[in-house]
């Protein structure tokens, strides 16, 4: 068995396969190391039209186009009361073929096409293959430790490592960089239905906001086979008053608060499994140290209301791979050579991360903000879409005016060799 490679990857979802990729296509030996077999069940359903630009470096947009995926061309809002805002179709703002066009994928079928392209680039796949910790000689990591599927422990060494393991942010954990986010701590709750109510035609795969009190809010996604994902975001407090505890109890509770939300589930049928998870935003103070380099939700995970971050994945993927492949090209992959790359995918976080304190901010709402300064509606629009390494400063002015907008968080600089401390 092989155990000296150019880059070892940690996780086998959509940023570290699209890094494996773009390493893959250029000769470099990776080892991408899955803890799970593929295919595998996984939430972040909704793409959203910026997941257009890394498809396409990947070559994945005629595979995309050929899948059973339900297209998706619009977001749409619902108050409690059932009324429901006119789609915002992306083609009003955007290339109807191209960038306005994305999907609601299955996500074990779409991570299973992207770690079998990565396979198809050269890149070697070990699943069911857990790295139990990093391996440091002084202060920096030159590989991992590895558990195989029958239990045995070996180690393999690489130049550098990336961190693509998700929101167990496994590196992040080891190196002690990892911090909540200071207000968003939300619960979700969710679960599939079959047969339940959908739009029609370019209407179809529209993914629905529907909001319940206190700034909860259901996704309401339409998925091929007849399915609906739907789920459940709001306070710990809120979805818990009166003493329940049952996720089950607690999301079936809420369908009545939105009409839209009891209307179109009425003629479905729950799958029957709750899934639950909570506090779940997160970041990394450091994009990376000595020989190693985080992606994706490893880096910063969000909340979904805006289903930002299989985009932000697919991107830090993309960016990384083509970093390291330079980095490789050159001899160099010190840390600092990942400044650009760490101020970037924050620069985009960041900006994502204001609309979401935005939204759930009891006096905000978008519609406000549009009446008073109606040029603020495409730069909303541009931003929810996933265009977000711009200067939004102007934006931000605007919606300060109606909700409290976080500070910008000091992290995603790489942690420099010559401070790096030893683990």
């Amino acid at each position: 068995m092989q155990t000296d490679y150019d880059v070892i990857i940690i996780g086998g979802g959509p940023a570290g396969s699209s890094a494996a990729t773009i390493l893959g296509e250029s000769n470099h030996k990776v080892l991408l190391l899955e803890r799970e077999k593929f295919p595998r069940y996984h939430i972040g359903e909704s793409l959203i039209p910026f997941t257009f630009g890394p498809l396409e470096r990947l070559g994945l947009i005629p595979e995309m186009r050929k899948s059973q995926f339900v297209k998706k061309y619009s977001v749409s809002f619902v108050q409690p009361d059932g009324k429901r805002s006119q789609p915002f179709y992306f083609f009003n703002r955007y290339d109807k073929e191209t960038v306005a066009q994305t999907w609601q994928v299955k996500r074990s079928e779409f991570d299973q096409m992207m770690l079998n392209h990565a396979r198809a680039h050269g890149v070697e796949v070990r699943e069911q293959s857990s790295v139990s910790r990093l391996l440091h000689e002084g202060e920096r990591v030159v590989g991992v430790e590895v558990i195989s599927p029958e239990g045995e422990k070996y180690e393999v060494r690489a130049k550098i490592t990336l961190d693509a393991s998700g929101k167990e942010a496994f590196a992040s954990k080891q190196q002690g960089w990892r911090v909540n986010d200071p207000y968003l701590n939300k619960i979700a709750i969710w679960t599939y239905y079959k047969g339940s109510k959908r739009g029609t035609g370019i209407d179809e795969g529209t993914t629905t906001i529907a909001f319940v009190p206190d700034k909860g809010w259901f996704w309401h996604i339409p998925m091929h086979d007849d399915m609906i994902s739907v789920g459940l975001v709001a306070e710990g407090k809120y979805l818990t008053r009166d003493g329940v505890k049952d996720p089950k109890a607690m999301f079936e509770r809420e369908i009545g608060q939105n009409q839209w939300i009891k209307e179109h589930l009425s003629s479905g049928e729950c799958t029957g499994e709750f899934w639950v998870t909570s506090e779940y935003s997160r970041h990394s103070r450091y994009c990376a140290g000595p020989g190693l380099l985080l992606l994706g939700d490893a880096f910063a995970f969000l909340d979904p209301v805006f289903s930002s971050g299989v985009m932000l994945a697919l991107k830090s993927g993309v960016l990384a791979g083509e970093e390291i492949h330079r980095g490789l090209l050159e001899g160099d992959l010190a840390p600092e050579r990942f400044t650009e790359y760490g101020a970037t995918m924050r620069q985009g976080v960041e900006n994502m991360r204001k609309l979401v304190y935005a939204f759930y901010d009891p006096a905000f709402s978008f519609k406000d903000v549009v009446m008073r300064y109606p040029e603020a509606a495409d730069q909303i629009t541009d931003c929810l879409s996933g265009d977000l390494n711009r200067d939004y400063s102007q934006l931000w002015e605007w919606i300060s005016e109606f909700a409290a907008l976080p500070d910008v968080l000091p992290y995603g600089t790489p942690l420099q060799e010559s401070i790096a401390q030893p683990v």
